[in-house]
């Protein structure tokens, strides 16, 4: 799949070397995001859209031609998701949540299926295709006893412990948003998006959750004074199950599903402003080919 994405990029940028010289227009657009986001993986297996959140962020792009556009975004959303909302019984008696801020640095690339520009009558909308690459942040935390614990600290995967540094993780992944939308001129300068698109990564671990318990015996608690977060947080089967049944978290019993890495998906409307308009001499514009 991240195949098929370079490939597209690699596309668009062709296609925009061999049509810059019937530029209509050219210009750089300054422009707000707003929308919503949901995460997709290990505790939402089934693509629920349970906990859908703000998503707000900034851009730029700079169109190449009127059909090719390169866009640089800067976005900021919440995303989540619980056991507790699951269909599925043995996610429900797993009983793991988290919750993480992500912050998103990408670069994405427009191809038009219409010729687009801003001011030019008969251009006014086009659907397009996107694709791109960018890195973001995260950090996912639950709340245990009225207090929020960064779960990436704990190591609740053994991540702390000899033998599992192939389960350690970091803050920073990278994402690659492909995905579908259209834009339209409200006046010159002036232009409405609408976009959806998936964030693929190369990270399995934004819910903390990815391969196998290691068991209890890892996370000693040797003072009842003082209970181990890491100890209860890695399992939370028993505040579920019941005293009478035995808990989920025994040593390499599946946790999660490491064959697939985790995805979040952004819902976007897009606001821009142009504040140059150029335009093309009329006597270039019957060079173009009509569609």
């Amino acid at each position: 799949m991240f195949r098929r994405i370079f490939f597209l990029m690699v596309l668009f940028a062709g296609i925009a070397g061999q049509v810059r010289a019937q530029l209509f227009y050219s210009g750089t657009e300054y422009g707000i995001i707003l929308g919503g986001s949901q995460y997709f993986g290990d505790l939402n297996d089934h693509y629920g859209f349970k906990f859908i959140r703000p998503v707000g962020g900034i851009f730029l792009r700079q169109h190449l031609n009127p059909y090719v556009s390169i866009r640089g975004n800067l976005s900021y959303t919440k995303l989540g998701y619980a056991d507790r909302l699951s269909d599925n019984p043995y996610n429900r008696m797993r009983n793991l949540d988290f919750q993480t801020d992500i912050v998103e640095l990408s670069v994405q690339s427009e191809f038009n299926f219409r010729r687009f520009a801003t001011g030019e009558d008969g251009r006014r909308i086009t659907p397009y295709l996107t694709g791109g690459i960018g890195v973001f942040y995260y950090n996912p935390y639950t709340e245990w006893n009225g207090k929020r614990y960064y779960l990436r600290k704990l190591g609740t995967e053994g991540q702390n412990l000899p033998g599992y540094e192939k389960r350690i993780y970091h803050s920073f992944s990278a994402c690659f948003p492909i995905g579908i939308g259209f834009k339209y001129w409200i006046r010159p300068g002036f232009n409405l998006g609408f976009e959806v698109a998936d964030r693929l990564t190369l990270t399995d671990y934004l819910d903390d959750v990815s391969r196998t318990y290691i068991g209890t015996q890892n996370f000693p608690e040797n003072n009842p004074n003082y209970p181990n977060p890491a100890l209860h947080l890695q399992d939370r089967s028993p505040e579920v199950i019941g005293p009478n049944q035995e808990p989920l978290g025994r040593a390499y019993k599946q946790r999660g599903n490491s064959q697939t890495t985790d995805q979040y998906l952004y819902g976007i409307i897009t606001l821009s402003f142009q504040f140059r308009v150029y335009r093309c001499p009329s006597y270039l514009q019957n060079d173009f080919i009509e569609e």
